[in-house]
């Protein structure tokens, strides 16, 4: 009987993209799977006793289609777009039947294609695909669960993207998304669209704002690159003066020397989860999202005016693996995923409550920093942590500025600062 089921890539252009092989094994199926565009590409080709079904919305019965005909011992043909192991059905099917009963036939895949056209080299594009259900439109208040996160994580790294797309997440949905996270000015859009048809048409590289509000006939694809190259971020040590602040006084920030401290106890990686509790100008938490490219960090501040800075800074910044609440912790805290990293820079007369909250929802081995400016609020945080049986440590920061006296130079003392943090057990 039949030992596998041949998955094939085939191109819009039907029998006249396939090699004569190929194009054999689809006249001789028994059973022929694929699309309704795909299926109708060889509507002339297929004998007339094959049965076909249509893959759309049905990928989960495909395994047990493809399975129960072998057992039949009939001659199984998919039909995949281009090359069925870039973005295609070949790994799922692979992974559900085992490579003893799947052979792989790819063809020129639509990204080859489309680079091929624009006279670029795809072997340095990241490939990727938001071909799947409607993700909706970016909404900045969302962030991390948002289906087109992803992407724009990819794109942040400043790579030459080649990105599948579907009807409803579009090219201009894409350009529509940078253009809510401040990063339209640096990138440009080519679009494919049903190349090997007649009517197929080749965009090359278009400003975002040209392409928000344009539509595309599908299928498509999307090639986005930065416009030039843009200088590496600074990661850690900004100035105070690089932050908008609220200032009643001389800014409610947390100070370069302090944040740079309280940043190394957080011991964070590039992947950390980071709740910054009491965010003030958001310093702590933007500085972490910078050093946490493949993490995200959950911000929650009470004072509306606060809240507007932090919302500035991410803007200027742009940062989008930063989401700020504006709220009083714990308010809300509940939905956020468990953290690596907790930093509290402000309680708002909830300390004991925050601690106790944050010691049970950190991960085994996360970490837990605080600062104080007060001896009551730090004592207040030392028993607490001592109720709950937490290993602590203390340090005080004592920095001091030099300041012109005439001629001359003076140092300035600011008010010290007391860093407690508290790592949780392995559990």
């Amino acid at each position: 009987m039949p030992s596998n089921c041949h998955i094939i890539g085939v191109l819009d252009s039907g029998s006249a993209g396939m090699t004569p092989a190929a194009l054999q094994l689809i006249q001789q199926a028994d059973l022929l799977i694929g699309n309704d565009r795909t299926l109708r590409l060889f509507a002339n080709e297929i004998k007339p006793d094959t049965e076909r079904k249509d893959l759309t919305g049905c990928l989960k019965e495909i395994p047990n289609w493809i399975s129960f005909a072998l057992e039949q011992e009939k001659a199984v043909v998919v039909l995949a777009t281009g090359d069925p192991l870039c973005h295609g059905i070949g790994r799922y099917l692979i992974g559900k039947l085992g490579l003893e009963k799947c052979c792989i036939i790819p063809n020129t895949s639509i990204l080859q294609l489309a680079f091929a056209r624009l006279g670029l080299a795809w072997q340095e594009a990241q490939v990727c695909s938001i071909h799947g259900k409607d993700t909706g439109e970016w909404d900045s208040e969302i962030g991390l669960e948002h289906g087109l996160y992803a992407l724009l994580h990819k794109i942040r790294q400043q790579k030459l993207l080649a990105i599948f797309t579907s009807p409803e997440n579009s090219p201009s949905r894409i350009a529509r998304m940078l253009d809510v996270v401040s990063l339209g000015d640096q990138y440009e859009i080519a679009v494919a669209e049903r190349l090997l048809l007649p009517d197929g048409q080749l965009y090359d590289f278009m400003p975002i704002e040209t392409v928000k509000q344009q539509q595309f006939a599908n299928p498509n694809m999307v090639i986005l690159r930065p416009t030039s190259a843009q200088p590496a971020e600074q990661l850690f040590g900004l100035t105070d003066e690089q932050y908008q602040q609220r200032k009643p006084d001389r800014g409610l920030i947390t100070k370069r020397e302090v944040r740079a401290v309280s940043l190394a106890h957080l011991q964070l990686r590039r992947d950390a989860i980071v709740w910054d509790i009491g965010a003030g100008s958001g310093s702590v938490g933007m500085e972490a999202a910078r050093l946490c490219p493949d993490g995200y960090i959950f911000a929650i501040e009470k004072n509306s005016e606060d809240a507007a800075i932090i919302r500035q800074n991410q803007q200027q910044f742009k940062l989008t693996n930063y989401r700020l609440t504006q709220a009083k912790a714990p308010e809300g805290l509940e939905a956020w995923p468990a953290p690596d990293a907790i930093f509290i820079g402000g309680s708002g007369g909830e300390l004991e409550q925050l601690i106790g909250i944050s010691m049970s929802r950190l991960k085994s081995g996360g970490r837990l920093v605080m600062n104080f400016i007060t001896l009551e609020n730090m004592q207040t945080a030392i028993e607490q942590l001592k109720k709950l049986n937490v290993t602590w440590q203390l340090c005080q920061l004592q920095v001091s500025h030099n300041r012109p006296i005439l001629a001359m130079q003076r140092l300035q003392a600011e008010t010290p600062v007391w860093i407690i943090s508290a790592e949780k057990g392995n559990q």
